[in-house]
């Protein structure tokens, strides 16, 4: 199956299933609940990067909802050691950091690394980039990853309760 086959029949799962359906019911709460909180962030994803550069490289960078709250959440990694950092969503200042060291988290932050070590644009500048080509949205998650060996950035937007993904080189 070619490309476009691939892009079209996913289209068209999105625009024929409810969203409940092809992401399955928990996503769709999930999706549910940061649609509804996201309007209480007075910070952007660009700014939560920015701010948690403080403690090392921003490796990845969301907003979810945990516990029923709102939260800005950035990985970074400095010395080879890795760092939740969560930046206030209103204020723009880190409100904690949490060295990460065990399970999914950890896995996650070494594929994040990975994929940093070999890009040669930071994230920040990854999201400006696709904001400028979707007007009207708002960043909501950032995450890295090798293609074909090669650096790409999956950033997630939202636009009312309109959800898309763009991928953008970080070479």
């Amino acid at each position: 199956m070619n490309r476009r086959t691939m892009i079209l029949m996913g289209t068209l799962s999105l625009i024929a299933f409810p969203s409940s359906y092809v992401f399955g019911e928990d996503e769709h709460k999930k999706q549910q609940a940061l649609i509804k909180a996201i309007g209480s962030a007075k910070v952007t994803l660009q700014q939560g990067l920015a701010a948690a550069e403080a403690q090392g490289q921003p490796i990845s960078g969301k907003f979810e909802v945990e516990d029923g709250k709102l939260q800005l959440s950035v990985y970074t990694s400095k010395d080879g050691k890795f760092s939740e950092v969560v930046v206030d969503y209103a204020t723009g200042k880190v409100a904690k950091s949490a060295a990460i060291t065990e399970g999914d988290d950890l896995a996650d932050a070494k594929s994040q690394s990975a994929a940093m070590t070999k890009a040669k644009t930071a994230l920040k500048a990854a999201v400006d980039k696709v904001l400028g080509q979707s007007p009207g949205f708002r960043a909501i998650s950032v995450t890295p990853d090798l293609k074909d060996g090669r650096p790409v950035a999956s950033v997630v937007l939202l636009k009312g309760k309109e959800f898309k993904t763009v991928q953008s080189s970080l070479e």
